[in-house]
């Protein structure tokens, strides 16, 4: 059996390989900056986690289906390293799903007293 840390450092060298250097850094940096932002911003209850793990789920599945069909990254599926690297793909589409519903419910809570008419201006002025 291989030693466990040569092992991870052939697989991040195939990986690397596999997306090519600007885009495997570019990859690594959007999945950190979003761990970070959510590591930043825990849940506040229990209805909060369900929700944010759902919607997570529900991104890295559809959103990471979704990213492979449009670049046609069927051919990944043939190796391990592609299987890993589809999976890294399917996990980053997910994390921006826990911000957007956390966005939509702080701006919910927020005008939770607000008419349509007051809501509908806040959502121009944002757009």
């Amino acid at each position: 059996m291989p030693e466990p840390t040569s092992s991870s450092v052939a697989g991040a060298a195939a990986a690397y390989k596999a997306f090519g250097g600007t885009a495997a850094a570019i990859a690594s940096g959007a999945t950190l900056a979003a761990v970070v932002v959510m590591l930043m911003t825990p849940p506040r209850t229990r209805r909060e986690w369900a929700v944010g793990l759902i919607s997570t789920v529900v991104s890295s599945v559809g959103g990471g289906a979704a990213v492979i069909q449009y670049f046609g990254l069927h051919d990944w599926v043939q190796s391990q390293v592609g299987l890993m690297a589809m999976g890294g793909l399917i996990f980053a589409c997910g994390l921006p799903g826990w911000a957007i519903v956390r966005w939509v419910f702080n701006f919910i809570d927020k005008n939770r007293e607000a008419g349509i008419d007051e809501i509908a201006r806040d959502v121009k002025e944002i757009l």
